[in-house]
């Protein structure tokens, strides 16, 4: 038995296992792996038992239990469809986008991900090989994890199994994202009441300065700033917010760009 995972590098971590059995034991080299997005799904009875699985040993290691996600699970089910007819365990074949890719396809949101693979005879064997393998283990005990989805299919008498771990991220629409930084504002004694049409103009074209208009006067600064949690304010506009020459501010999200979801916003400061 041989498992091979690549590094985390940022907010992207893999890992894979290979149950051998009749074939012999081999490497595997770990790679990134996604398919377009499947249908949404429910576990089935045996996804249903892994994930089981996963919470207990989560759960014996005093971590909270992850929550299923129809759309990592759909996210799973494309790739493992495609493991049942490689034969072989990777987490990307040819023609295949990465794991945030197939992921974001699907629809999900998240600011990290991270993805376990593997092949064996049951639900019991594949967690099992899983904990005792640094790289999964650390993948199935992540404490940033919060959502899970699971896809298994049967091939010959073998398990191919997927399991998709993310941090998931509350799903804001463009208003509650602006009144989330509004609400931080105002814990820094600014007045958000700025017009929010002016900052989402500033927040759709990235190099141009908002005019000034009779009710907020001239502009003395737009910060634009793409995060993955609205928790406090970015320091670029926590420095600005020092200097104490701003009393009334305007916000305005845009749609984000990139695999990983983010809220972008434009603050304009008067």
């Amino acid at each position: 038995m041989y498992n091979a995972a690549a590094p985390k590098t940022g907010t992207l971590r893999t890992g894979l296992a290979l149950w051998a059995l009749l074939m012999g034991t081999c490497l595997i080299p770990a790679a990134l792996s996604a398919l377009p997005a499947a249908t949404a799904q429910e576990p089935d009875e045996m996804a249903q038992k892994i994930f089981d699985l996963t919470n207990r040993d989560r759960t014996a290691h005093g971590l909270p239990p992850l929550h299923w996600d129809p759309a990592l699970a759909a996210a799973a089910a494309a790739h493992a469809d495609r493991m049942k007819e490689e034969k072989t365990l990777s987490h990307q074949y040819p023609g295949e986008p990465d794991v945030t890719a197939r992921a974001a396809h699907a629809g999900a949101r998240f600011q990290a991900i991270a993805e376990n693979i593997a092949m064996g005879p049951g639900a019991e064997a594949l967690e099992k090989q899983w904990m005792n393998s640094v790289p999964h283990r650390t993948n199935i005990l992540d404490p940033q994890m919060n959502a899970i989805g699971i896809a298994v299919v049967e091939k010959s008498g073998y398990l191919y199994a997927v399991e998709d771990f993310s941090n998931a991220l509350e799903a804001l629409t463009q208003q509650q994202v602006e009144q989330k930084v509004e609400g931080l504002l105002r814990d820094q004694n600014i007045d958000p009441s700025g017009p929010r049409s002016v900052a989402e103009q500033a927040c759709m074209a990235p190099n141009a300065m908002p005019a000034a208009t009779s009710e907020t006067g001239p502009v003395r600064a737009v910060v634009r700033f793409q995060t993955p949690d609205l928790i406090r304010l970015p320091s670029a506009v926590a420095e600005q917010l020092r200097t104490g020459q701003f009393s009334k501010a305007a916000v305005g999200a845009c749609k984000s760009g990139g695999a990983f979801t983010t809220y972008r916003v434009a603050v304009v400061l008067y």
